[in-house]
Order: C-alpha cells, then structure tokens, then sequence
C-alpha cells in the first residue's frame, strides 16, 4: 500500500475500524491511553472552550478532551474515515461531541475560531503534512494550543531495530491473523516517509507556529506541541 495514496489510507482505516481499538491496545500494552492523557495535558484544554480532534478514529482524545471542556464549550472530532466515526458516535453518545467527516486538509472551522487542537497518529497519515499544519495554524485562535502524537524515529540504533522488528515480527503477525496483514504492513512503510521531530518543527515554525518536539516512549513516539503567537 502506497502510504501516501490518500484514498489507499482512507480504505485502509475503513477496513480496520471494528478490529483499530483491540490492536491499539494489545500492541501498545495499553500505553497509548497514558500517551494521549499526555497530549491532552500538553494544550490544558479549559472549561468553555472550542477544541477539535483531527484524525479523531474511533475518539480517544476526543473524549479525553471532552471531559475537560464540559458543556459550556465544544469539542469536534474530525476523520475522513465513517466506520470510525459511527464507532466514535457509540461510544461517546452521553457526550455533547460534534462529529465530522471530513478532510483535515480542509477544515470546515473560520479562521481563528478553536482554541485547541490534537491529533493521534494522524499526521503521519495525512497526504501533505505541511498543509495540515498550515490548516491548524489558520483555525487556531491567538494564545491557542495544539499537540500532535505520533510514532518517531529514536535516535539510538538498537531501539530503531527493536522498533522495526516490533512491527514488522510482531503488529503485521497479530493483525495477520484478522485478515489484516496488508493494511497493518503500511505502519513501517509510513515511518520511513515521516520526518524526525526537528523537521515538524520547521514545518510548523514555517506556518507561523511556536513549536517544540518532546520524544516520549524512550524516543519510540513523539508529541509535536504547537502554540499560536
């Protein structure tokens, strides 16, 4: 699969929706679930404020940020992907959630109307990664605050080894035994293509962000936080 063949991606979430929860948390040992506490810590969302969740899925952070916010602001998630959403939907239906279908290259917000915005494992993902940060950068208010979690690279070449035979030995074998080798062999072929987190800072500093990176998992994933001047 062609990870940057958008409508490839698209497919490929569609058909991993039912099985996306289980595997994030069997392979990630259940730690994504402090990674995206992590996130949402990093943009501190506040009662009565406007966030959105970009590449939202099946809406962890959506959720997570959801909780925060209370009913005084509002909280979109937004995907290209329906199964996830209808999953999100469900699952979230006691909370006042927007939901979005929709392309995160375009961004159905006013310019400077969201006060926060996250992403889990969606940039990576995205067809033109720069364009979404410019897209963030647009939506986000002045003061405002955003985090993005994705894999990284670690710098030390043992872990890079552990981290390409674990997907490679482990994730593609699991998902495998689903039906899902193909759509889970993308995950390697996709970090290959997603530049360290010097890069994202550049891309982001380029838009017109304040931008840090903060490798976290031992440098196995990263967190991109953003802050509009």
């Amino acid at each position: 699969m062609n990870p940057t063949d958008p409508a490839a991606v698209q497919a490929l979430f569609n058909q991993i929706a039912p099985h996306y929860d289980t595997l994030n948390h069997w392979l990630s040992w259940g730690q994504h679930h402090i990674w995206k506490r992590m996130v949402v810590g990093w943009v501190n969302p506040q009662s009565g404020e406007v966030a959105v969740d970009l590449c939202c899925g099946t809406g962890d952070l959506t959720g997570l940020l959801a909780a925060r916010i209370g009913t005084t602001g509002q909280v979109w998630g937004v995907d290209f992907s329906e199964p996830m959403l209808a999953i999100a939907r469900r699952r979230y239906a006691h909370r006042p959630i927007r939901w979005y279908a929709g392309d995160v290259l375009q961004l159905p917000f006013p310019d400077q109307s969201v006060d926060v915005v996250t992403m889990g494992y969606g940039l990576r993902n995205v067809s033109d990664r720069h364009h979404c940060l410019r897209e963030i950068q647009r939506v986000l208010r002045p003061g405002g605050r955003g985090a993005i979690l994705d894999f990284h690279q670690p710098h030390d070449p043992w872990l890079r080894a552990w981290q390409e035979w674990y997907l490679q030995q482990v994730v593609v074998p699991v998902a495998r035994r689903l039906g899902l080798g193909a759509e889970y062999e993308y995950l390697w072929a996709s970090l290959q293509t997603f530049p360290p987190g010097a890069q994202q800072v550049q891309w982001a500093q380029d838009c017109g962000l304040n931008a840090c990176h903060y490798p976290i998992a031992n440098g196995l994933m990263g967190v991109l936080v953003l802050h509009q001047p």
